[in-house]
């Protein structure tokens, strides 16, 4: 796996582990000292290799020690905001990465089944209100979302070229691009996310600042688009002629409220605090409706999402309430089992 210390790549370990997977994970150090990777002491239950994933050279070495057989790609820079920042730096690590993996696995005879994650803002978005299907046109406003839709060009392009269904007795690798809403959940401290921003807020007893209070965003606790891509793998390793190419895991319609109503709910959880309009706030682009048409998932793999947006608020601030007291490797561990119940 790449991308194991961030928040999703986290939470795909501990389930991976726990469901008796050898996992090797390849990325940065984590983003602060207090993310899920770190309180959960994953690197010491897992082997952990730091690494970037814009050295080819190291990453194929990593490939032809350890031999993968499935390959769960989430390495990525993304912020969309930090994306106008560094423009250059997100489509190196987005695009670039992606080109690195696949190569590996390309050149890796081990390999098996390769799950590229990427974005539900990887889709040419024009606001509209009907959920986007994966048949629809890739393209992007900022650097970061064209870099997402790079990303599975980049995937359709090697699928096509090398991992070709049609000639799967030849190669014998099945690969498929992923793509979620916005996930939630406990251990996700990344800047210019609500979520964070509201913890690190209400821990300290200070007012919640939000930029777009109006936006709306497909909501979902993290545990459901992970449900999907393990799901997915499993059926692409057993059917790997028939289960492929790219797949949404998004959540209910229901569960896609403005920014405004998820912080309401997190103080309501929390049981203190308030929000206001970040005063002076330099605004970019950034989109205001997003929504997800997930009829494939739910035909092909029988996957349906099964937190709706108020357990999945509630079971975000109960880890944040929950991690300076309890074993954080437990809490997660109780989710999962509950999620999966």
């Amino acid at each position: 796996m790449t991308g194991h210390t961030g928040f999703k790549g986290s939470w795909l370990t501990i389930w991976l582990k726990e469901l008796g997977a050898d996992v090797f994970g390849y990325a940065l150090e984590p983003y602060t000292n207090k993310d899920n990777f770190v309180v959960t002491g994953l690197k010491d239950k897992i082997t952990h290799i730091v690494g970037d994933i814009r050295d080819f050279k190291r990453i194929m070495n990593v490939f032809e020690e350890y031999q993968p057989e499935f390959v769960f790609h989430l390495a990525a820079q993304p912020l969309v905001r930090e994306s106008y920042v560094s423009p250059k730096e997100t489509c190196d690590i987005n695009i670039g990465g992606t080109v690195n993996i696949l190569e590996c696995c390309r050149l890796s005879n081990s390999v098996k089944v390769i799950v590229n994650v990427t974005s539900d803002k990887c889709y040419e978005n024009m606001e509209s209100v009907w959920g986007y299907r994966e048949s629809d046109t890739m393209g992007g406003f900022d650097p970061y979302s064209s870099s997402k839709g790079c990303s599975e060009l980049v995937t359709a392009a090697y699928r096509r070229s090398f991992f070709n269904p049609v000639e799967f007795s030849t190669h014998q690798k099945s690969i498929s691009s992923v793509r979620a809403g916005n996930v939630i959940g406990g251990g996700d401290w990344q800047k210019d996310r609500i979520v964070p921003d509201c913890i690190r807020a209400l821990e300290v007893n200070k007012t919640i600042e939000i930029r777009n209070p109006n936006a709306t965003r497909p909501w979902q606790h993290v545990l459901d688009p992970l449900a999907g891509y393990l799901l997915l793998a499993a059926k692409m390793w057993e059917a790997p002629e028939k289960i492929y190419g790219p797949w949404n895991f998004g959540p209910n319609y229901e569960s896609s409220i403005s920014v405004g109503k998820i912080a309401d709910m997190v103080v309501a959880e929390w049981g203190a605090g308030s929000w206001a309009i970040r005063a002076g706030n330099k605004n970019v682009h950034e989109t205001n409706f997003l929504n997800l048409d997930t009829s494939k998932a739910m035909s092909y793999l029988d996957w349906l999402p099964v937190w709706n947006i108020g357990k999945a608020v509630e079971k975000t601030v109960d880890w944040y309430k929950q991690y300076k007291q309890s074993d954080p490797y437990k809490i997660c561990i109780k989710q999962i089992e509950e999620f999966s119940a």
